[in-house]
C-alpha cells in the first residue's frame, strides 16, 4: 500500500510541476493547487498506519506507543484551510487578471508590462 502512496504522490508532484511550467496563468494555478494535494497525501502517507491502534486519550496505564499520532492530521487539516485560501486568492487573481488584460498568457502578460 505505500508503494501505491508513494507512486500516487510522485505522479502528483510530477503533474504539478509539469502544470507550473505552463504558459497561461489557469495551468500555473492548477499546479500549485495539485502541489498542495501532493504534500498533503505525502504527509499522511509517512505518518505510519493507524490500524489496530487506540484513539490518542490519555489515561494511567496506557502505553503510548499504541496510539495514534495525530500531530500529522492536525498538519494536514491546518494545510487543507491553508490550501484553500491560497486557492480562492489565486483565482481571484485570475479573474481580476481576465477582466483587466482579456489573456491569461504569462507571454502576453509579460509584454503588456513591458510597454
Amino acid at each position: 500500500m505505500n508503494l501505491l502512496i508513494a507512486i500516487m504522490v510522485g505522479v502528483l508532484f510530477g503533474s504539478s510541476a509539469f502544470l507550473m511550467l505552463d504558459r497561461e496563468l489557469k495551468g500555473v494555478c492548477m499546479g500549485v493547487f495539485l502541489l498542495g494535494h501532493g504534500a498533503n497525501l505525502a504527509i499522511l502517507s509517512v505518518s505510519g498506519s493507524p490500524a489496530g491502534k487506540m484513539p490518542p486519550v490519555l489515561s494511567h496505564g496506557v502505553d503510548i506507543h499504541t496510539l495514534v499520532d495525530p500531530l500529522p492530521q492536525a498538519l494536514i487539516l491546518t494545510a487543507i484551510v491553508i490550501g484553500f485560501a491560497v486557492q480562492a486568492f489565486l483565482l481571484t487573481m485570475i479573474v481580476i487578471t481576465w477582466r483587466r488584460n482579456q489573456t491569461l498568457s504569462l507571454h502576453m502578460l509579460a509584454e503588456e508590462e513591458a510597454h
